[in-house]
């Protein structure tokens, strides 16, 4: 678990960097828009990494400054990984508080690592996976490391197409 832990650490954190900078075509590859969501690939030292991910439609407060926020699902085959559910939120998240999920009345605790957050388990993963194809949106609720909530509302359309094609594509 601790390496598993670690190993997503780092693997998020090239996902997020991705996301921000300007790669070349061949380092990253979108495979897919799907309404709200979108499909990438991308290979870093001989490994082929899929992720599905999304931006939020709404952020609460709207006066708070912070970086973007983004929503991911991650396959990783090298290393067994499957279903990975990550976040950031823009910011560094208060030290020992749960980041939270919630869709319809299924709530899912994330832990937090500076500006990222993961589920538990792989179990967690899976009911998280399974809620996010039948709802239509989902709030991510974390805290500021000075305690300040925010909310970040995602849609959920095209979510099961764009987690479908990061699946295939690393299979």
């Amino acid at each position: 678990m601790y390496q598993k832990f670690i190993n997503s650490l780092y693997i998020s954190f090239i996902i997020i960097l991705i996301s921000f900078s300007a790669r070349s075509a061949e380092d990253l590859k979108s495979i897919g828009k799907f309404k709200d969501w979108e499909t990438f690939t991308v290979t870093e030292n001989n490994n082929k990494i899929c992720f599905a991910q999304s931006i939020p439609i709404l952020r609460t407060p709207k006066k708070f400054e912070r970086n973007p926020s983004r929503l991911f699902v991650s396959f990783r085959p090298t290393e067994d990984i499957n279903d990975e559910i990550s976040t950031t939120s823009g910011y560094t998240f208060q030290k020992e508080k749960i980041v939270k999920a919630k869709s319809g009345k299924k709530t899912f605790d994330f832990f937090a690592q500076e500006n990222f957050a993961w589920i538990h388990d792989d179990e967690e993963e899976q009911k998280f996976v399974q809620a996010m194809k039948k709802a239509s949106r989902v709030m991510i609720i974390g805290r500021t490391n000075k305690g300040k909530q925010t909310i970040d509302h995602y849609s959920l359309m095209g979510f099961s197409k764009a987690y479908n094609t990061a699946k295939k594509n690393c299979s």
